[in-house]
């Protein structure tokens, strides 16, 4: 079955194209010729839609059916999507660390009489008239304190002027050493791009001294990410998936073959029973990023942290794709496995061009299940609420989709061997740990929220290429992992790895207490300066 873009690009012939052109500088061309040039602008446009950005089923296949619906509730009308697409700017509430000048008025105050009516009295109002002023600055600001020096011209002793407080303290102040982190860990900026970018503003840092400094501050921090890791460890449910990496020098044991270099990506859910509960507005459990570059595979990493894992604690639920190095290694790691929807409707994705019809049957429902756990959020449903709310919704149009696959495969609809035959036979062979969460209560649907963490090393492969040494992956794994947690947990990550770099010495007494979520309130309990 061939595609209408397929059947446009056979039905065109480059010189006779040119023809039509030439001809169309001296004459009206024929409504043939015009729809021969239509087509060949037609199958230009479907190569280019070919590569789209989304894997919506609007956009893979245009023109669809309404997309299956639960029975329970309608989806969103138009208002909401409306007030959801915006101009792009935000208000001064999404500022929430902006510095605040509060401006009385100046002439009234509460109580005084009305100068408009002159009959009521004017009250203060709950929400203040907002006004910007954003300015621009460098990264880094450098101070220059030149303290005056006297020489006696009889015996040459010489006078230093006493240097100012403020000039006390380490040369590179923590805060510039968080900024550096930030920018490249957390926004994939390499020291090299600083580099270049601090010397056109005339305040050069060598590449080399911006490693020195967040090397340095990562051996302050490691208690920080160890005592992440023991909290991922207690997680109800798990994320784990990797990403190729490139290392140039990298030192193997003896008898490793293996000439992979991964970073695997974890995400733990920890204090929370189920993914609807995890994105309510009434209950933000603590999410918690962690990331492994090395030989290793994510189910070997993800069986390391689990060593961590109180005994008396049942097992986690473990979301990967079907991929074998994903599960937990060694075996004897127990955790209940789910497999990601999301990728086994990629392979549908992958094929519906070809195979239209059959893959729309399969979008569209796969559709109505998760708008039946979009709807699971919405009304904020407990793990066993959400467990029943998909048994009830969802079970029918899986168990359909099921029959309908084995239908296709027995009547001969589907050749086993062809593409759409693979993508039935993926989703198939994988269905009971694809469809767990109709049979565990808080099991995901997908694994897009580890996949959306690896961007972060993706991001950082992509601009810096490689780490030069392990012991630089490991650095670049540390701050990815804080950095991260951060933004999970709606921290800000330069006000917290400032703080961590701050108090150092507090970290190593209870590092519990500096987490992402808690660290304001250890901040709090610490003596005032005089």
């Amino acid at each position: 079955m061939k595609t209408r873009a397929a059947r446009r690009r056979m039905e065109i012939n480059l010189d006779e194209l040119d023809g039509i052109l030439d001809r169309s500088t001296t004459a009206p061309l024929s409504k043939a010729e015009s729809q021969k040039l239509k087509a060949a602008l037609h199958a230009l446009a479907d190569r280019f839609v070919h590569n789209r950005s989304t894997e919506k089923t609007k956009a893979v296949l245009p023109g669809r059916r309404p997309e299956a619906s639960s029975p329970a509730t309608e989806p969103p009308g138009n208002d909401k999507v409306a007030a959801a697409c915006g101009h792009g700017r935000n208000g001064a509430a999404a500022f929430t660390d902006a510095i605040r000048v509060s401006i009385p008025h100046a002439t009234l105050q509460p109580g005084h009489a009305c100068p408009e009516c002159g009959q009521g009295k004017v009250y203060r109002q709950k929400v203040p008239a907002t006004s910007l002023r954003i300015v621009g600055q460098a990264p880094f600001q450098t101070t220059v304190f030149e303290m005056e020096r006297l020489r006696c011209n009889a015996c040459g002793q010489v006078f230093t002027a006493a240097a100012a407080e403020a000039a006390a303290g380490e040369k590179y102040d923590v805060t510039a050493i968080a900024m550096i982190a930030l920018l490249k860990y957390g926004t994939g900026v390499p020291f090299k791009r600083l580099e270049r970018l601090e010397s056109q503003l005339v305040m050069p840092l060598p590449a080399a001294t911006q490693w020195e400094l967040v090397a340095a501050a990562a051996k302050l921090l490691w208690h920080v990410l160890e005592e992440l890791i023991r909290q991922a460890a207690q997680g109800s449910i798990l994320h784990n998936d990797d990403t190729s990496m490139r290392v140039l020098r990298i030192t193997r044991e003896a008898g490793d073959n293996r000439t992979g270099i991964f970073t695997s990506g974890i995400v733990a859910l920890v204090g929370a029973q189920d993914e609807a509960a995890i994105l309510s507005e009434a209950k933000t459990p603590r999410r918690i990023a962690l990331f492994f570059t090395g030989t290793k595979h994510a189910g070997e990493n993800i069986a390391d942290v689990l060593k961590w894992r109180a005994r008396e604690l049942p097992a986690p639920i473990q979301m990967c794709d079907a991929l074998a190095r994903n599960a937990p290694k060694p075996a004897g790691v127990r955790t209940l496995l789910a497999n990601c929807l999301a990728h086994g409707r990629r392979q549908i994705v992958e094929v519906a061009d070809n195979f239209p019809e059959e893959c729309r049957y399969v979008l569209e429902t796969l559709g109505g299940v998760y708008h039946n756990d979009a709807l699971a959020r919405e009304q904020q449903l407990s793990a066993e609420e959400r467990l029943r709310f998909h048994q009830q919704h969802s079970k029918p149009l899986m168990q359909e989709l099921h029959r309908w696959m084995n239908e296709q495969f027995n009547e001969h609809k589907v050749e086993p061997n062809s593409a759409l035959g693979k993508a039935f036979s993926y989703l198939l062979n994988h269905w009971p740990k694809l469809t767990l969460f109709l049979s565990q209560p808080g099991a995901p649907l997908d694994n897009n929220i580890v996949e959306r963490s690896l961007k972060k090393a993706i991001l950082n492969r992509r601009n810096a290429l490689f780490y030069k040494t392990l012991n630089g992956a490991h650095t670049g794994d540390l701050f990815m992992s804080l950095i991260h947690t951060c933004e999970l947990n709606s921290a800000n990550p330069f006000h917290y790895l400032t703080e961590l770099l701050r108090h150092a010495k507090e970290l190593k007494q209870r590092s519990s207490a500096w987490m992402p979520w808690n660290y304001r309130e250890a901040l709090a309990r610490l003596p005032r300066a005089a």
